[in-house]
């Protein structure tokens, strides 16, 4: 791995390490939108960024710590079609609100699953998990490029705002169609960049820990989800987020054939 990465991986985990302790402190996510945190000695809503992208209905059922906490650029649970009895994971899960929310809609018969890489934002989390009294979710600490869940184990993914960050997206889309089974689903949000913006330009809208510019293209997210084993995909831009730059909610299935090719993989009868 290139020192490039490590330090950008490095400059993300600090954010959110502290946006996390800004939120145990008392104050906003957002607090730490400057690289300095301030605690503001009340936890408030900010309704343009954030919690006000989820309804009234999923805020008030949970800890205002995890509202507070959101840091995403939509609510994947509206997308997601989860159902009684399925698991779910969300890739860089943060205080847990995704994963809070999955879990009372899959119910007692099914299990949400959360990964994340800072210690600070699982320790809120959990804590917020134990304050919500939801019982069916676990918190796992690990990347999103290697995720810690064995093949064929999640019958959902969804993910808030996050695979922008990672600096190996590839890798992420194929852990996903990994962990998912056959004719599993991807409900997520994120950012995507015009197909016109070229790398520079898409930097030049923003920092990479402010979602920008590590924000693909729409023509290179389908190929990656493609390239991945997924079919039947959709990108649909919601609200701009900068110039040339949008939130989106992506949808695919992993396919029966990925499924199968894995399997065979996984048996070495490869040929």
């Amino acid at each position: 791995m290139s020192d490039q990465v490590n330090e950008l991986r490095e400059t993300v985990r600090t954010r959110y390490a502290a946006a996390a302790n800004s939120v145990a402190a008392g104050g906003t996510a957002e607090d730490c939108c400057g690289g300095e945190c301030v605690a503001t000695g009340a936890i408030d809503i900010d309704e343009n960024f954030g919690a006000s992208l989820y309804g009234s209905t999923d805020r008030d059922q949970l800890p205002i710590q995890a509202v507070a906490a959101s840091l995403g650029c939509g609510n994947p649970t509206a997308v997601a079609d989860l159902r009684e009895g399925e698991r779910v994971l969300d890739l860089g899960s943060g205080g847990g609100i995704d994963v809070l929310l999955s879990a009372r809609r899959v119910g007692r018969t099914g299990k949400a699953f959360g990964v994340d890489m800072t210690d600070e934002m699982l320790a809120l989390a959990n804590e917020n998990a134990t304050k919500a009294g939801v019982t069916n979710v676990e918190f796992l600490k690990g990347m999103i490029e290697a995720i810690p869940l064995p093949d064929d184990s999640i019958d959902v993914v969804i993910s808030n705002c996050v695979i922008n960050l990672s600096t190996e997206k590839p890798a992420v889309f194929t852990e996903m169609a990994r962990v998912l089974v056959a004719g599993g689903h991807i409900g997520i949000v994120d950012v995507v960049a015009d197909d016109a913006l070229s790398r520079a330009q898409r930097g030049e809208r923003g920092d990479y820990v402010g979602c920008i510019a590590g924000a693909l293209s729409f023509v290179e997210y389908r190929n990656h989800l493609e390239a991945a084993g997924f079919t039947d995909i959709e990108i649909t831009a919601t609200h701009a987020v900068a110039d040339g730059m949008h939130s989106a909610i992506i949808k695919a299935v992993k396919s029966v054939e990925a499924a199968a090719v894995s399997t065979c993989c996984g048996s070495g009868c490869c040929s």
